[in-house]
């Protein structure tokens, strides 16, 4: 469950652009650094996970905040798109929607995975969660979560 403030909502189409300009305003320093902004590029990627089930809209009173994947496979939880209005970073809510995204994935008996820009301050946000390294390339490094015993 998300924290009792936020509140998970089923994506809309005109969610699109709103959550878009979010992520590019989150992802854009982080993306330039490793030379891989490109505005279409951004919006054909964020299109693809936004189409995919599972997409959730982050609303605070009824406010848009931010949005996060949450798709369930056979074999693991994917986690991705976890965009979070730069005002209400550093605030703990970021944590306490992880924390109720974990919780949904263990209810299940799943692992969790997903994968973090390199260099990227989320990748020791995620290692805090019990997320671990298992592979990286020049770009993305991917974590695994197990299911806690």
């Amino acid at each position: 469950m998300p924290p009792p403030e936020v509140r998970f909502e089923p994506v809309e189409e005109a969610d699109f652009e709103p959550l878009l300009a979010l992520r590019i305003e989150v992802m854009r320093e982080h993306l330039e650094r490793v030379g891989r902004f490109h505005p279409e590029r951004a919006r054909r990627i964020f299109r693809g996970h936004f189409d995919e089930p599972g997409l959730r809209r982050l609303t605070i009173g009824g406010q848009r905040v931010g949005c996060v994947g949450f798709r369930v496979g056979a074999a693991e939880v994917k986690i991705d798109s976890f965009y979070l209005d730069r005002r209400l970073h550093n605030s703990g809510l970021g944590t306490a929607i992880l924390k109720g995204l974990l919780a949904e994935a263990d209810a299940l008996g799943l692992p969790v995975e997903l994968d973090v820009l390199q260099g990227s301050p989320a990748g020791r946000f995620y290692e805090r969660h019990g997320f671990v390294k298992q592979r990286e390339d020049a770009i993305e490094a991917n974590y695994r979560r197990p299911v806690p015993r």
